[in-house]
C-alpha cells in the first residue's frame, strides 16, 4: 500500500468514526429526552444519605429546591422554625475537631475552637474569610460572650475558665474549687446577674485534646505518658482531684457547686432557657480517669430559683431517635424556648447533625450533616443563623427563629 492510499484509508476511518459518534450521541439524547418526559415524578436531590452523597463543598451543585433536603420536619411545628428557600452551607473545613462556636455581635464574626490544633478560629461575616484568631489557645473547648461582649473560654490545658476583657487583658475567672484544681472546663454560659455557669468533665485529660494527668493520676496511672512533651517550658502537669460537676461563678468571685456528678455524670454542654428559669445540662460518655460508668448521652433540665439554687431535676430527653442514639454535646435555646442540640450518632449516617426539641422535650425536627456535630450556636446580624461545629468542618443554615441570649 502506497503512502497516498494509507492516508485515504485513515481519512475514511476518521469520517466513519465521526458519523458513528454523532449517531450514538443523537440516540442518547433522544433516549434521555424520552426518559425525562416519561419520568413519574420530580428528580430527588442528593442528600447526606444518598449514593453518591450530597457534595457540601463549593464544587457541589447548588440546592435549588424550596426546602433543603437535609432539613427534616418530624413535627409540623418545625416548619415555623426552619427557613425555606435556603440551604445548609459548609463554610470551612480542614480542622481536627471543631468545638465551642460563639457569635460576636459587635464584630460580626464567629469564633470557635479547633482543639487538637491548640487554636481558635474566626469566620468573618462580611466576606466569609477564615483566619486563626488565637494560638495557642490552651486547648480551649467551649466559648461564649457575656452581656458586655467579653469573650469567655474554657481551657483544657490550664484547667480554667478565662475571660478576655475589652482592653485586651485576660482574667482567670476560675481554676479551682475549694483549693482543688478543676478537671478541664468544657462549656460556659453567662447569666444576666453577672454570674457565669460552667461544666467540668475530664475530657481534656487526654493527649489529643489537652494533656493527661501527671504520673499516677487517674488518667495516667501507669505513668507511661509524659504530659510535658509539646508544652511550653515550665509547664507543670497536675492530677485530677475533683468529680465531674457543674459550677457557678458569682460576680463576687465565689464559686458554688450547682450540679453534682451524682445528678449529671460527665456534664458537657449547657444553656439557659430564654427567661433564665431553666438550665439544660448535657450528660455525655465516660471520660479519662472516670471511676464510674459516665453519662449516657442525655439532656437534663433543672428549675433555676431566684436564689440561683437549682431544683426539680428531670430527664429532658434520652436523645434516641428511630432507635438510634443521637448523642448530644452542645445545646442552645431559641427565643421560643426550643432546644437545639448537636448530634453524634457515630456511624449511623443520616443521624449526625442537629436535633431540635420543644420545651416539653418533644422532637420537632432534625438537620442532617455528613459529619459528627459537636456544638452549635446562633449568630449572624439578626441572630437567625445556626452555626454548627461538626468534626472537621463548620456549617451554617438560616432559620426562621432567633437564638436566645448572647454568644
Amino acid at each position: 500500500m502506497t503512502r497516498q492510499q494509507q492516508r485515504e484509508q485513515e481519512a475514511a476511518l476518521s469520517r466513519r468514526t465521526l458519523v458513528q459518534g454523532l449517531a450514538l450521541g443523537a440516540a442518547a439524547t433522544m433516549a434521555g429526552t424520552g426518559t425525562a418526559l416519561a419520568q413519574a415524578g420530580p428528580a430527588a436531590p442528593p442528600t447526606t444519605i444518598t449514593t453518591p452523597p450530597r457534595d457540601f463543598s463549593p464544587r457541589g451543585a447548588p440546592t435549588t429546591y424550596f426546602w433543603d433536603p437535609d432539613i427534616i420536619a418530624v413535627d409540623p411545628s418545625f416548619n415555623d422554625l426552619a427557613q425555606p428557600n435556603t440551604s445548609i452551607k459548609r463554610l470551612h473545613t480542614g480542622l481536627l475537631w471543631a468545638e465551642g462556636p460563639a457569635w460576636n455581635a459587635q464584630g460580626r464574626y464567629l469564633l470557635w475552637s479547633d482543639i487538637p490544633n491548640n487554636r481558635q478560629m474566626r469566620w468573618s461575616e462580611d466576606d466569609g474569610h477564615v483566619s486563626v484568631f488565637r494560638t495557642p489557645s490552651n486547648y480551649s473547648n467551649g466559648n461564649s460572650f457575656d452581656f458586655q461582649g467579653r469573650q469567655l473560654s474554657c481551657e483544657h490545658l490550664t484547667r480554667r475558665v478565662t475571660r478576655y476583657e475589652n482592653d485586651g487583658t485576660a482574667t482567670i475567672l476560675c481554676d479551682n474549687y475549694n483549693g482543688k484544681k478543676l478537671n478541664s472546663p468544657n462549656d460556659v454560659v453567662a447569666h444576666p446577674d453577672g454570674s457565669y455557669w460552667f461544666t467540668d468533665p475530664p475530657y481534656g485529660g487526654q493527649l489529643y485534646e489537652g494533656e493527661p494527668d501527671a504520673a499516677g493520676g487517674p488518667s495516667n496511672a501507669p505513668g507511661k505518658l509524659n504530659p510535658r512533651i509539646g508544652q511550653p517550658a515550665g509547664f507543670a502537669p497536675g492530677k485530677r482531684e475533683l468529680p465531674t460537676n457543674c459550677y457557678r461563678i458569682d460576680p463576687s468571685g465565689r464559686v458554688d457547686l450547682v450540679v453534682t456528678e451524682d445528678q449529671v455524670p460527665d456534664p458537657n454542654g449547657l444553656c439557659f432557657s430564654p427567661d433564665f428559669k431553666k438550665l439544660y445540662v448535657v450528660s455525655t460518655g465516660k471520660g479519662p480517669g472516670d471511676t464510674g460508668a459516665g453519662g449516657k448521652g442525655e439532656i437534663f433540665v433543672f428549675d433555676v430559683g431566684s436564689d440561683n439554687k437549682l431544683s426539680n431535676p428531670k430527664l429532658f430527653s434520652d436523645c434516641v431517635i428511630d432507635g438510634v442514639k443521637c448523642g448530644p454535646d452542645g445545646v442552645r435555646c431559641d427565643v421560643n424556648g426550643n432546644v437545639w442540640s448537636s448530634s453524634n450518632a457515630g456511624r449511623a449516617v443520616g443521624y449526625n447533625g442537629v436535633t431540635v426539641w420543644s420545651p416539653e422535650g418533644k422532637l420537632l425536627g432534625r438537620i442532617r450533616l455528613p459529619e459528627v456535630c459537636g456544638n452549635v450556636c446562633f449568630g449572624g446580624p439578626k441572630r437567625n443563623r445556626l452555626f454548627m461545629a461538626a468534626s472537621q468542618s463548620l456549617y451554617a443554615v438560616y432559620t426562621a427563629t432567633q437564638g436566645a441570649g448572647p454568644g
